[in-house]
């Protein structure tokens, strides 16, 4: 589980890194929110981390129009 600031700094870049993803596209916003806390399993809980592993999830996303 993850302390309040924790989980205000994930908040915070999983909004940013999904800026132009709409609230309804919940499988890209799950995705980046997965790779977040994947990240931060790793100990990489710096923003500029977050920011890299949400990107990173974000590309890889599947969609049917690749």
């Amino acid at each position: 589980m993850l302390d309040s600031e924790t989980a205000a700094v994930v908040r915070a870049v999983l909004d940013e890194v999904c800026g132009d993803v709409p609230q309804t596209d919940t499988t890209r916003r799950t995705s980046v929110a997965s790779g977040l806390l994947q990240a931060i399993r790793e100990g990489r809980s710096s923003i500029e981390e977050l920011r890299l592993a949400g990107r990173a999830a974000l590309r890889t996303v599947p969609t049917m129009w690749r």
